[in-house]
């Protein structure tokens, strides 16, 4: 009988309730493999217990030495396994003769000679062995030999590189990134081929083991940022990370407020530039979002069409975005207070079909507007959650039928739902999702100042409000910059994109390194005047 089998039948009789296997390997994270294979298979098969894809594959490598192959079959290749590695596990390389192999050359021709993979290394610590075959490695004992050889094998099924659900784009890039981690670092350095691009891998999650990545540019990102993300992401001491927004939760300054201080994205392009000017970029091993920070306001309505576009083309669709945002946040507000308290403000023929248009509507403005929302919040949720065949027949019958119905019934006027079917599509407008929710939640809070105290309500809500963002920060950078503190090369880029050679530099906000992103020939070059190569009348000559 073995050590750990004596040490699983003492425990049990004398522990009716033992130890988790987590806290056991625990206790035993300072062991060392000492060679004897049995017993460190009875310690691996007390560890996991009863597991339907724990495989111990018994062999003898070269058909002389006795080995064990120890691995979860739902994790690995299994025809690499079976085939490939087994094949070279049991036929010995021609140069070996039949004699018996020291330690160090039988460790020396498996791992260089045999074992033919990408990644291959040995460890003596039971902890780590058994962390590796969590991740889906498979694990070779030998018998005698006091190291453990782990085989990099990992095949876990996943989605095909598709295009990003939730951030759709004219001109962009139509790949988006998935659940596996080592993908998206891939699709990062497709774009940034570069030996400047560093990837620091983190684990976080006592149970779940997850993989993170923190993405950075070396030279350009401050080395003070790059520190206080890897010290925020080291202080998260926590069982399982579900998603990428467990960590946002754990990372943001204020986890009271409606808006989002850490931007998330699915796409490389995004994720890409946002690299370029300094920022930190997150991968979760499980989750296609990537999580950017620093964050700020203006971040939220951008989008990679504005760049793609012409200055022109790309301003005209911010500002089209921009007034989207105004309406999904305040005109319901003003509708309210100027229905409730300030009607003298409407043109008198406007004012008369209102008048008309509301007369068999028994709720005040407020409660009526209030009603609607809710229907309007109720009916996006539930084409949401729906199956995407059915939701769109939702979304259709929900506007057109409903809304048609609670005005022919007098529960709305036809102005009411007017104003809030222009704020549901201006919501929509909006790029980014967690950036959109914020406007909603505040609408409803600027819409009940609007019924309580009317335009003055609606100034106090919109005080409070900016009175808030001021106070925000995103890992130190305040929420409302380039605008506040003032930075002109900031603006350049806020509420216009200004052309590409009128931005040479990175944002100051972020205190990159190299502030420098522009050369000087290139901007020489497109502030000069047009050459007219092929003009009939003045040809340029070639020199």
């Amino acid at each position: 009988m073995t050590i750990w089998q004596r040490l699983t039948r003492f425990t049990a009789r004398s522990n009716p309730n033992p130890l988790p296997p987590d806290q056991v390997l625990a206790q035993h994270q300072d062991d060392s493999y000492s060679g004897d294979i049995h017993a460190t298979v009875s310690f691996f098969q007390h560890l996991f217990g009863v597991n339907g894809d724990w495989v111990i594959r018994h062999i003898r490598v070269f058909g002389r030495y006795e080995a064990v192959l120890l691995y979860f079959s739902n994790l690995v290749n299994r025809a690499l396994v079976s085939e490939s590695l087994m094949q070279a596990l049991l036929r010995p390389p021609e140069h070996v003769g039949t004699g018996k192999l020291a330690k160090p050359d039988l460790r020396r021709v498996l791992m260089e000679e045999t074992v033919y993979y990408g990644e291959v290394y040995s460890d003596n610590r039971l902890m780590r062995l058994a962390e590796a075959l969590f991740r889906g490695d498979t694990v070779l004992l030998v018998d005698g030999l006091p190291e453990g050889i782990v085989i990099s094998t990992r095949d876990v099924e996943h989605r095909s590189i598709t295009q990003p659900m939730t951030e759709q784009s004219i001109r962009g890039a139509r790949d988006g990134f998935v659940e596996l981690l080592a993908t998206n670092i891939a699709l990062l350095r497709y774009r940034l081929q570069t030996p400047n691009l560093r990837v620091k891998l983190q684990t976080l999650g006592q149970l779940t083991k997850t993989k993170v990545a923190v993405c950075y540019i070396e030279g350009v990102t401050n080395p003070a940022l790059l520190q206080e993300v890897e010290d925020r992401l080291a202080a998260i001491n926590i069982d399982g990370i579900i998603d990428a927004g467990t960590i946002e939760q754990f990372i943001e300054d204020n986890h009271w407020s409606p808006f989002p201080q850490v931007q998330n994205s699915e796409r490389p392009d995004k994720c890409m530039a946002q690299l370029l000017e300094g920022r930190v970029v997150i991968l979760t091993d499980g989750t296609p979002f990537a999580l950017i920070v620093p964050a700020v306001f203006s971040q939220f309505y951008q989008t990679m069409d504005d760049y793609a576009e012409r200055p022109l083309m790309g301003s005209l669709i911010r500002l089209v975005r921009i007034v989207a945002l105004i309406f999904s946040l305040v005109f319901p507000a003003l509708y309210v207070s100027v229905i409730s308290f300030n009607p003298e403000l409407i043109p008198t023929m406007f004012a008369v079909a209102v008048a008309g248009g509301r007369a068999g509507v028994p709720f005040p403005a407020v409660i009526e507007v209030l009603i609607m929302e809710v229907s309007m919040e109720v009916l996006r949720e539930a084409t949401l959650r729906l199956p995407q065949q059915v939701g769109g027949a939702l979304s259709i019958v929900g506007v057109l039928v409903i809304g048609q119905a609670a005005v022919a019934a007098g529960f709305a006027s036809p102005i009411t739902v007017v104003v809030v079917a222009l704020t549901t599509i201006g919501s929509f407008a909006t790029p980014a999702y967690n950036a959109a929710i914020a406007l909603r939640i505040l609408r409803f809070l600027l819409t009940i100042l609007a019924g309580i105290w009317g335009l003055y309500g609606v100034m106090l809500g919109l005080i409070l409000i900016s009175h808030h963002m001021l106070s925000l920060r995103s890992f130190g950078v305040p929420y409302l910059s380039p605008l506040v503190p003032g930075d002109w090369e900031g603006i350049k880029d806020t509420f216009m994109r200004a052309p590409l050679w009128w931005m040479p530099k990175r944002p100051r906000q972020l205190k990159p390194v190299n502030p420098e992103r522009l050369g000087r020939e290139t901007m020489n070059v497109f502030l000069q005047q047009p050459s007219h190569t092929l003009d009939p009348v003045r040809p340029r000559k070639l020199e």
